[in-house]
Order: structure tokens, then sequence, then C-alpha cells
């Protein structure tokens, strides 16, 4: 008899099959125990019975791998209908020590060092485990809508000769005897893969070697690129992700509605996504919370939350386009605004709060790059390579990066993005 799946039990019944996992919980009642069995996505509650069971209750231990023999009965005041009435079990592996951290309660009592010293366990939890399966259903909704608009995925070097962002925020190494870096992010590929397929984009790491210690950063997390040719307006890039993040809504609505109501996610509405220009937003948040502007180049966290909460208010969006940021903190290879060099053809997205998304059409001309580069005193023939496409001929293009684990944590309204992370990198945690 083959192993049947979690999801096709409803199929079998009145009929006898076997099923494998790891047993959850042992309820022991009056005469009988209820036995959850933790399958790959969905837990199953089985009944232990001594008439049924041909095999005592003391050989289960939870955390046991097993394969049960059950009949698969009807059950209405089950949630999925059904229960199984166990009859043999073949035991695969039983756990050495009692586990330290509870993890069959509906959450991990635990502070969120422990959560994450003992991972590997921890995300066994059933509600630890959904956020994962969320983030896939929000990878799986953008990888899906970027292939359908004909966008080619990409994979690129992780280790660089220079950081696309610059600044002291990188990660060294010895390369053979050579300086080399942790990929800032895969910038100057993604855009020199405009010239070959017009659009790409990649999900994969970023290293940053920033030493921040708060609940919105981490040294490595998942970044979420695309690139696009051909554009018009750094606009074409906002109406993009606003669809990609459409796209995302509707899988995580069809596909994953079991983790969504585990976790009591509420998806955000996203018909349209307001924008407003970034000197515009700081006057107006300056105006309804009475602050004095203390820096007219960048957001202060607590006013992307005051301008998130004010366009919900008005717009009734919990996502907010910002545009037109300052040249001086935008990186050398954004393109500037004919009418206000001082601003730039750019956005971030924001999302609850936080942002989540920065993007903008990028320098396309080799003159006007180079002369951006000396202007800010870089040493040109560094770049040489990444030049190479702008000397050979490049179109105008733009694109954006999101940040996974962000925006995982803010759709989940996780207080801490390393709860949205598999094995968080920040500045104290290298293990597990």
């Amino acid at each position: 008899m083959k192993t049947v799946e979690a999801n096709e039990l409803q199929n079998h019944i009145e009929s006898e099959v076997k099923i494998h996992g790891s047993i959850y919980k042992i309820r022991k009642m009056h005469g009988f125990a209820f036995v959850l069995l933790r399958t790959k996505r969905k837990v199953v509650q089985c009944i232990y019975s001594e008439e049924q069971a041909k095999f005592p209750l003391e050989e289960l231990v939870e955390e046991s791998c097993v394969i049960f023999t059950a009949q698969v009965v009807k059950e209405p005041r089950s949630k999925t209908g059904y229960e199984l009435q166990l009859k043999e079990v073949e035991i695969l592996s039983k756990p050495a020590e009692v586990s330290p951290i509870v993890i069959n309660n509906k959450l991990v009592d635990t502070s969120i060092e422990n959560l994450l010293n003992f991972r590997p366990i921890t995300l066994r939890n059933e509600k630890q485990r959904a956020i994962f399966k969320i983030q896939e259903g929000i990878t799986c909704g953008m990888r899906e809508f970027l292939m359908r608009e004909n966008f080619t995925e990409i994979h690129t070097p992780k280790i660089v000769y220079a950081g696309a962002e610059g600044g002291a925020n990188i990660f060294k190494l010895d390369y053979f005897g050579k300086e080399a870096y942790l990929a800032q992010s895969p910038q100057f590929y993604k855009q020199m893969m405009v010239g070959v397929f017009e659009r790409v984009f990649e999900i994969a790491p970023v290293f940053r070697a920033e030493k921040h210690d708060t609940a919105r950063h981490l040294n490595e997390y998942t970044g979420v690129d695309l690139e696009m040719g051909y554009i018009e307006s750094f606009e074409e890039i906002m109406e993009i992700e606003t669809k990609m993040l459409q796209n995302v809504m509707r899988c995580l609505k069809e596909r994953y509605v079991a983790e969504l109501e585990l976790l009591q996610v509420e998806l955000p509405e996203m018909e349209t996504i307001p924008k407003i220009k970034f000197r515009e937003a700081k006057e107006l948040i300056a105006k309804e919370y009475h602050r004095k502007i203390k820096d007219y180049e960048d957001f202060e966290p607590e006013e992307e939350k005051f301008l998130c909460e004010l366009m919900k208010q008005k717009t009734g969006s919990e996502f907010v386009f910002v545009t037109h940021y300052p040249s001086k903190k935008r990186p050398f290879y954004a393109m500037e605004c004919a009418e206000n060099p001082d601003e730039t053809e750019s956005f971030d997205l924001l999302f609850r709060g936080l942002e989540i998304t920065t993007g903008g059409q990028r320098i396309h001309s080799y003159e006007e790059q180079v002369k951006k580069m000396e202007k800010r005193g870089m040493n040109v023939e560094l770049f040489e390579s990444y030049l190479m496409m702008h000397k050979y001929g490049m179109p105008p293009h733009g694109g954006l990066g999101l940040g996974l684990e962000r925006f995982t944590s803010k759709l989940l309204e996780l207080e801490n993005v390393r709860l949205s992370t598999l094995f968080p990198r920040d500045i104290h945690r290298l293990v597990p």
C-alpha cells in the first residue's frame, strides 16, 4: 500500500491508508487519545483506541517520525470532515532528547532569541512554518507574473569586484589574493542583461555590512530585483510593480487559504497605489503631525509610518509610492530629472509604515554616466566593465529591488523582520 498525501485523504474516506509524518502532539483522554500528525503542509488528527490499534500508545513519542496505517472515517465535528483511526505504526525514528522548546501549542511561547537559537525545531510549529509557505506564495506570485510579462529569470554573481551602491557597507573577502566583496545587489548585472534580454529579474540573496541592530534590518536578505528596457518613464516600473503585487494577492487567496486563516492574515486591497513626491510628503507630514523637518534628503523611520497612516486615511491604501528622491541620496546610476537635476527619476514603495522597494530609471548614456561619476569624485577606470554596456549602446531602462523578508513581515504584521527569515543573519547571528 502506497502512502497518501494529507491533501488526498478526503478521497479515501472509509478506506485504509498509509500516511507518514511526525507526531506533533499526543493528547491522552479517558480510554483513547488524539494523535496529531504533522505532514508536509497539514496537521492531521488521528484517533488512538485500544480496540482499533494493534500497538500500545506508549510506543508513540512526540517528534517521532512514523508511518501510520489507518482507517479514514467521516467525522462532521472535525474541520476536515474526517479523522484517521489508527491501526498500525512503523516507527522510523525517535528523538534522542526532549525538545527544550514546546513547539506544539498555538504559539511558541519563548523569546525571539530562543525562537532563532532553536530554529530547526521552532520552525516545525504549525504557525511558524505557515509564514514561509506564505513567503513561497509571494515569490510564486511574483515569478509567475514576471514570466507572463516576458521577463527572463537570471542568476548573477554574488562575489564581485566592487559594490554597486558604494560606501562602507560591503563585506570584504580574500579572493585568491585579490580583494573582492559580497554583492550589495545585482544592480550592475541586471542592467547589463537588459542589453541582452530587455526584461530580466532575479530572486536571490543580497549582502549589506550595515551595523544596524533594529527590527527592520538584516545583513543578508532576499532581494526581488527586476530591470526593464525601452521605457519612456520610471512610472512604467511603478505600474509593473503594482500589477505584480496584485498578482501576489490573487495567488495567496487562491492557493494559500489555510495558511492565511491560520495566521489570521488580512490581505490589503490594492486596486491602485497612490503616489506623492518626496518633498511634498515631507511637508505633509510636518504639517499634519506638527513636526519640524530635520532631514530634507531622506525619511526618518517615524516619518514612513506617519506617511502611511495619512495615505490610508486619505486614500484607503496601505501602500504609497514616494517619488523624486533627492539626487544626493540616490546612487550614481540614478537618472536625474531634466527639469530639476537635484531630484531623480526614482521612487520608494512604502507599505504599512516601512519602505519595501527602491526603484527608478537609470542613466543609459555613456557620456552622462561618466560625467556624473566624475562629478561625484569616483574613479571611472574602476567601473570599466560596468560602463562597457553604456559605451556600446543601451536603451532607456530602469528597475527596482524589493526586500522579500520586509514585505513578508509587513504583510503578516510581524514585529521583527527576523521572524520572516528562515535563518537570519544580523550583526549578532551566524548560527544556526
